[in-house]
């Protein structure tokens, strides 16, 4: 049965031409001969070949192999990856040996074997094939590390307090600490990390993003660490965890506060020994990863030993980034809201659209408790549901005013919309806005509590 398998036999000696290319085409899906070596810098220039079989001598009264020598260093300096085994006389052991020194896969001494032939081009072509493999997955990676790590949104800092963090972002990103950002939900923390990340040395290597508020505990290790096949029920296959998959780049810990202790314990022992024992598996594997996390919690509460282990915020606030909430950064709230008009104008092909004076004293006069998400989140919604070629302040349905509860709505409202609603606010106020806490309290996934934030303007 024949092979996927591209030859080329080069040799003077149109016998051996003739019975190689016999002999391989029955074997492999293509077969070239040349008895003029000089032409192998065009043969190569139109098609490249899963292996080359090169002799050794051209020319009468050739027995040194300087020739072979010589077409060998040109073929490697046209095709680097190339697989060239080399065509000797019986008995010039220190001519083939010489040969894979300077870059030859393997040789075959001739008067030749037909079943050794057959067995060391296919041994070349194969590695030819993995060659080509790895170059390509390589290649993948690499602009997959690219695409991950790039940010599609500007970080747009004037104010005072958000120049400061910059500064800090602009220190230490080229070097290799460990970075903490604290801010509240919707400030930009994951937007800051891979700014950390794209001016690091570590920019043209992956970023790694895990939601920690998302993994539940069962999975944790699984997620972090990967396990073997079979080392629990539902491990069907061997899985990659996400610290060896970011291996070489930047890891990224989201919501690092809502990590229970007794898995804080494990990600510092791992941390610490910059080794990762998958599930069902007793072989440790060493990583090298970049840290950045963040979390939404207070310093009051990170400096809570109850809440959060001491040696694990040590070694993970290297460098401390603050970000101010959106209510306290009122300079930059115009350019953020004319940057996000543009995105959804564009997005949803709607003629641009402008804020009148009385809608952006709204937004920057609003308390924002969602922060730049729900800045986002008002001006899409403005975006679609407005006619009007300006946006005025009631297009942004804006709570400026918490009224006054009524008991007999609380009470006698069977409206499964507006109960939805009150239930999601309530849960979101009663969490300061903390996402995973809220979607925990209402019994929801972080995603089906923004699906629910968005349906309902919150």
């Amino acid at each position: 049965m024949q092979q996927e398998g591209r030859i080329l036999i080069v040799d003077d000696d149109q016998d051996i031409l003739v019975a190689g290319k016999m002999l391989l085409k029955r074997h492999f899906s293509q077969v070239d001969i040349c008895n003029r070596p000089e032409q192998i810098p065009s043969l190569l220039a139109e098609q490249s070949y899963h292996c080359i079989l090169l002799d050794m001598n051209f020319g009468p009264g050739e027995s040194n192999g300087e020739q072979g020598y010589r077409w060998l260093e040109k073929i490697l300096a046209i095709d680097p990856q190339a697989v060239v085994i080399m065509i000797t006389a019986h008995g010039d052991m220190e001519v083939a040996v010489e040969a894979m020194k300077r870059g030859a896969t393997d040789f075959i001494a001739k008067p030749w074997h037909n079943n050794k032939v057959l067995a060391t081009v296919s041994s070349a072509v194969k590695l030819s094939s993995s060659r080509t493999e790895a170059n390509e997955l390589r290649s993948a990676n690499s602009l997959l590390a690219e695409v991950t790590s790039q940010s599609s949104q500007p970080i747009i800092a004037g104010s005072a307090a958000m120049r400061q963090a910059l500064n800090m972002l602009e220190r230490s990103a080229p070097t290799e600490a460990n970075v903490l950002i604290l801010g509240e939900n919707g400030t930009g923390k994951e937007l800051i990390a891979r700014a950390i990340h794209g001016q690091s040395p570590r920019h043209n290597k992956v970023f790694m993003s895990v939601d920690l508020g998302a993994v539940a505990e069962s999975l944790f290790e699984s997620e972090l660490f990967g396990h073997r096949k079979g080392a629990f029920t539902g491990a069907n296959e061997d899985r990659t965890g996400r610290l060896l998959a970011a291996d070489g780049g930047t890891l990224f810990l989201d919501e690092i506060g809502n990590l229970p202790l007794h898995l804080q314990a494990k990600l510092l022992t791992v941390l610490a020994q910059r080794q990762v024992i998958p599930l069902g598996s007793n072989q440790a594997k060493a990583f090298d990863v970049r840290v950045i996390a963040a979390t939404n919690l207070p310093l009051a509460q990170l400096h809570d030993e109850q809440r959060f282990r001491q040696d694990l915020l040590f070694r993970l606030n290297t460098v401390e980034i603050q970000l101010p909430p959106l209510r306290e950064r009122q300079q930059d709230i115009a350019a953020i809201a004319e940057y996000y008009l543009r995105h959804y104008c564009r997005k949803y092909q709607k003629q641009q659209k402008q804020l009148s004076p009385d809608a952006l004293a709204q937004l920057q006069t609003y308390h924002w408790p969602g922060n730049i998400r729900e800045l986002r989140h008002a001006l899409e919604r403005a975006v679609i549901l407005s006619e009007n070629h300006k946006l005025e302040a009631g297009d942004f349905q804006l709570n400026t005013k918490t009224p006054p509860p009524r008991p007999d709505a609380d009470l006698h409202s069977f409206n499964l919309e507006e109960l939805e609603r009150q239930a999601v606010e309530g849960a979101l106020k009663a969490h300061r806005y903390n996402i995973s806490h809220a979607a925990k309290a209402l019994g929801l996934t972080r995603a089906a509590l923004y699906r629910r934030m968005e349906k309902h303007g919150l």
